[in-house]
């Protein structure tokens, strides 16, 4: 009832509004609260969430990816220390945090400066953003971070986790006594890593700029490939979610043309209520 609710404001403010700016902004607003109530649902009830997580196959994957260790564990122990996080890794840390504007930057990039895309770049940013909730709930899978705190990657010497959360660090750092509380409101589902929407968001973000303009795309390109790389480093994610991810961005990219006279059907519908809405 809820996911139900929330997701039918967005179309219930086309048909109360006309066509605007600020209508548009109000339509991506719903739809990304709607997103965030049906992301952080399952875990309303964490000890059952707890007992269908998924730990151990992105592991195996990425062991094989990364030669008998997972990209994370190998780069950690190549280039992090075991102090505070350094100029480098707090970069890392904070193109990570940014990620969280990006996609909806692009949004209102496209419907302030490429008016004429913003339809489609909104249709298919949060296409990405909906199926892969949808995935959350069929198969919540951990990310490195909490099979490491859990003991279901090696362990190092002196004991402790081999996977080194360095958010959790430069957060604590950098915002002090609200860290808590900015975690607590952005964290609402820890098993939620597979695909990374981090990375398939950001990439649709930059196949979106790039077909905007070669400045732009090389922008967005250049973001996504910091981004991916702070993902796997900081323990965030395994290389398999990011590769997942993509394959969801590309997906509904590829989809869209098909599934477009079905949109337009949908579309036309809820123009024929606003104009009677309206009226």
């Amino acid at each position: 009832m809820t996911i139900a609710t929330a997701y039918a404001a967005v179309p219930a403010l086309a048909v109360a509004l006309p066509r605007s700016r600020g209508r548009d902004v109000g339509l991506c607003l719903l739809q990304m609260w709607a997103y965030v109530a049906a992301y952080k649902m399952p875990n309303d009830d964490p000890e059952t969430l707890e007992r269908r997580v998924h730990i151990d196959y992105p592991i195996w994957v990425d062991r094989v990816l990364g030669g008998g260790q997972t990209p994370t564990q190998r780069l950690q122990r190549r280039f992090a220390g075991t102090g505070k996080p350094t100029v480098v890794e707090r970069t890392l840390v904070w193109s990570h945090w940014v990620w969280f504007a990006v996609p909806h930057a692009t949004v209102v990039w496209m419907l302030t400066r490429h008016p004429e895309r913003f339809p489609r770049s909104a249709y298919l940013t949060y296409g990405v953003f909906n199926v892969g909730c949808l995935i959350y709930w069929a198969v919540p899978t951990a990310p490195p971070w909490y099979a490491a705190e859990r003991g279901r990657l090696p362990v190092s010497d002196p004991p402790g986790p081999d996977v080194r959360r360095m958010m959790l660090e430069e957060g604590e750092r950098f915002w002090k006594e609200h860290w808590s509380t900015l975690y607590g409101a952005l964290a609402g589902n820890p098993y939620a890593a597979m695909p990374s929407l981090h990375f398939g968001t950001s990439l649709m973000a930059a196949r979106l700029l790039a077909d905007a303009g070669p400045i732009e795309g090389a922008v967005g390109f250049a973001y996504a490939a910091t981004l991916g790389t702070a993902l796997v480093y900081l323990g965030e994610h395994y290389v398999v979610d990011l590769i997942a991810g993509a394959l969801l961005a590309e997906g509904v990219r590829a989809a869209a043309p098909r599934l477009a006279p079905a949109g337009k059907r949908v579309n036309g519908a809820i123009q024929q209520l606003g104009r009677r809405a309206q009226a």
